[in-house]
This record gives C-alpha cells, sequence and structure tokens, in this order.
C-alpha cells in the first residue's frame, strides 16, 4: 500500500519521518485490517488516514522514541472516532444488512501458557482460520491481541497506544486469547482435526 497525500498536505518530507514513520506502513496496515475486522478497503482508508495525520503532526513527535507504538496510538484514536461517528447515524436494521446479527459469534486467541492436549494441531493452524477467529473477536479483546500477538509490542507499549491502565490490558488479552483459543479448539473438534470432551 503506498501513502498519497491530499491537497495541502505536500510531500511526505517532513524531517525523520521517511525514516522513522514509513518502515512501519505494513505494520499500520495489518493492525487497521485487524481493527476493521479484515476490510482492506476500510484498512487502507483507516492506514492512509493515519500517515496523513502523523506526518502532519510529526512536530509533535520527539524523534527516536518508538514511532511503531506512536502510530498505533495514531490508528486506534482514528479507528476509534469513526466509530462514534457511525454510531451517530441512524441504525442498520437487520434486513438492511442481509443476514442475521445473532448468527454473528464472538471468538478469540492463543494463550501461550496454556498446556492443551493437542497444542502441536493448535501451532499448526492455517493463518486463515486463526485471521478469521481474531477478526470475531470483539473489538477491546481484539486490539490488545493484535498489538500483543501480531505486533509483538510489549505491555508497556500496549498501555502506551490504547492508554489503558496495565490490569486492563493484562485483563482484555487473557480473555481475548482465551475466547480464541475456544474458537479454533471448537473448530478443530468439528472438523475432526481433535476429539472434543471424555469419551
Amino acid at each position: 500500500m503506498t501513502v498519497a497525500t491530499g491537497p495541502g498536505e505536500g510531500t511526505l518530507s517532513a524531517p525523520g519521518f521517511a525514516e522513522e514513520a514509513l518502515p512501519w506502513l505494513d505494520a499500520v496496515y495489518r493492525f487497521a485490517l485487524r481493527l476493521t475486522g479484515g476490510d482492506t478497503a476500510e484498512a487502507e482508508d483507516l492506514a492512509q488516514e493515519t500517515f496523513l495525520r502523523a506526518h502532519r503532526h510529526w512536530h509533535t513527535y520527539r524523534r527516536g522514541t518508538g514511532a511503531r507504538a506512536w502510530l498505533f496510538t495514531i490508528t486506534r484514536n482514528t479507528f476509534l472516532r469513526r466509530l462514534e461517528r457511525l454510531a451517530r447515524r441512524p441504525e442498520v436494521t437487520q434486513t438492511d444488512v442481509g443476514f442475521d446479527i445473532g448468527d454473528v459469534s464472538p471468538t478469540d486467541i492463543f494463550d501461550k501458557d496454556v498446556a492443551l492436549p493437542d497444542r502441536e494441531f493448535f501451532d499448526s493452524f492455517i493463518d486463515e482460520e486463526v485471521i478469521r477467529a481474531v477478526e470475531a473477536l470483539p473489538t477491546e479483546f481484539r486490539e490488545v491481541v493484535v498489538l500483543s500477538d501480531v505486533e509483538g509490542l510489549s505491555y508497556a507499549e500496549i498501555v502506551e497506544v490504547t492508554g489503558l491502565p496495565l490490569g486492563t490490558v493484562k485483563s482484555r488479552l487473557f480473555r481475548g486469547r482465551r475466547q480464541l483459543q475456544r474458537a479454533l479448539y471448537e473448530y478443530a473438534v468439528e472438523m475432526g482435526y481433535v476429539r472434543g470432551g471424555t469419551s
């Protein structure tokens, strides 16, 4: 994905921007993709807006202090502002979306500390199934799971990006991983890859 500047934005030539911010373009897009539930068009728009905002406010960034976390913060805040704007619009009914909202169930991600009988199977799960399960997570769990387990941010960096207390970050990460673990385990049982429960 490329970043284009809008009218009056000029070029992405702020001192240090290309060196510190642009290397994180793919990571920002991946984060945006997970936040938007896999909607590529929305993710591209969100990533583009993130970099336009970052360029516009580059003078507020302290060089060398972690552009990735700073960019993720902008991405998240931009995403949340979009959700707020959507929430103020008229409610969309079930007939408008063409499917039963009740059929959409939340799911979750791996807890590295949990020992399961078929752990080897989970380690080899196809990426697409994991992505689908991550995208099905409620937003508050999905963002911390993606920041931690996909992007590799530390607790401190996640706190910085989300503005949440450390305890909340840990709790959401734990719950999100549990939900994802259950979702993938249920999928494995359903597909006959592992046996569920005890006979």
